[in-house]
């Protein structure tokens, strides 16, 4: 029975009405507090996964994970595609030329980067196909001049399917004339949405179509791009292909063109949620002041429990019980309407923007256009963790200065 006594008595104390409402409003604000700071958390680092998990997916869907080329041109990528595709990790492997270039119509210029493609081998590397709007990479023909853009750069040179392009690219061309830039007519063919700043700044042709713009000979391409089954291994392939192939050849990874995003938000991630666990911090400490409070309200309850036997350790545990109550009861309401948020704040946000006109996520700004959202089992586990031992050791200083009052002393005046 005794050993039920700190239990028992602990939510007793937390159940029942006091003669100080003050102590009760600043209990309740405690638990309101817990639960603010560990919604917001979850919510938060929620929102900083979706923005890891878009950026691995979308828009490193679009860049390709290592990239192979040779000094001059690659003249036989067929066999070093299928060398590649030997290699660990590897998962896909397709030929490609790129090109920065300038798009001009009906007086509206963009710049884009232009990449000549296999459209029967670019699914291999990249998640084009399956973010098609209009048309199909399978309309990319030889000979056919027809180019797929990104949905944000159709608009903002305002064409559609069908109508027609100029390319200017950074190259002249010398003739008996003069010198002229190199431009070629393209009819877009396609549109592509991924929801992603690439929809601004890509475009895909024929490589076929891009060799004879770039001046390569028949057969030639710039190099290879490789998808990878793990991100991170990029730089390890990458320095394991280019040893093998010899100093003819250059080797690039995708860390070098958005590495700095993705260092950036896993920063911001670990950055925003020190913050907010200070928040959680402080809710959980206000349980010091509830509790001391509410010992020097309990001291005549205290002492008697002291006269019939209670031992200290029996005392610590009556107060310490009462604010791990009032803490795990603020984590639970905060990790419910946590989760609730994390699952639904994608589709609030999305709402907001349709009803009242607003865009949050400018993709000419930002890498994506809307608010992602991604619940981990593993964030939670050490928000609510964290928050349960933060509750505990806030309870130790009241609990030991309970246990340390002397039943003479307070029953003297009683």
């Amino acid at each position: 029975m005794l050993d039920r006594l700190p239990f028992l008595i602990g939510l007793r104390y937390t159940r029942a009405k006091r003669r100080n409402h003050f102590i009760s409003f600043i209990s309740l604000t405690s638990m309101l507090g817990l639960s603010l700071g560990v919604a917001v958390l979850i919510l938060v680092l929620s929102v900083m996964n979706g923005f890891d998990h878009e950026l691995r997916t979308r828009v490193l869907g679009m860049v390709p994970h290592v990239r192979v080329e040779a000094r001059d041109s690659v003249t036989d990528w067929e066999t070093l595609a299928g060398m590649l595709r030997e290699k660990p990790h590897v998962v896909g492997a397709a030929p490609y030329i790129e090109q920065q270039g300038m798009f001009t119509t009906n007086g509206r210029n963009k710049g884009a980067l232009v990449t000549g493609i296999d459209p029967s081998a670019e699914d291999q590397v990249s998640i084009i196909s399956e973010h098609m709007v209009q048309g199909s990479l399978a309309d990319l023909t030889p000979g056919s001049w027809g180019i797929v853009m990104g949905e944000l750069l159709a608009r903002n040179l305002g064409v559609g399917v069908g109508d027609r392009v100029t390319l200017l690219v950074p190259e002249a061309s010398i003739t008996p004339g003069g010198i002229f830039p190199r431009l070629k007519r393209f009819t877009v063919i396609g549109i592509f949405k991924v929801g992603a700043d690439v929809d601004a700044s890509l475009a895909y042709t024929d490589i076929s179509d891009m060799a004879k713009l770039a001046r390569f000979k028949e057969g030639e391409v710039q190099g290879v791009r490789l998808k990878l089954d793990d991100l991170f291994s990029a730089d390890a392939v990458t320095r394991d292909i280019i040893s093998q192939l010899g100093p003819q050849y250059r080797g690039m990874d995708w860390k070098r063109t958005h590495g700095n995003l993705f260092a950036a938000i896993q920063m911001e991630k670990n950055m925003i949620g020190l913050l907010l666990m200070v928040i959680v911090a402080v809710a959980a400490f206000n349980i010091v002041s509830t509790l001391v409070m509410m010992v020097t309200d309990k001291h005549a309850d205290i002492a008697i429990l002291r006269t019939l036997g209670a031992k200290p350790g029996s005392i610590m545990g009556i107060f310490i019980v009462q604010g791990l109550t009032i803490g795990v009861m603020g984590i639970i309401i905060g990790a419910i309407a946590g989760v609730a948020l994390a699952l639904s704040v994608s589709d609030i946000i999305a709402w907001v923007q349709s009803t009242f006109g607003i865009q949050f996520l400018d993709p000419n700004v930002y890498f994506i256009s809307y608010l992602p959202s991604r619940l981990e089992l593993s964030d939670m586990g050490v928000i609510i963790g964290s928050a349960l031992v933060l509750s505990f050791l806030s309870t130790l200083y009241p609990a030991w200065r309970a246990s340390r009052i002397q039943p003479a002393e307070v029953l003297r005046y009683e």
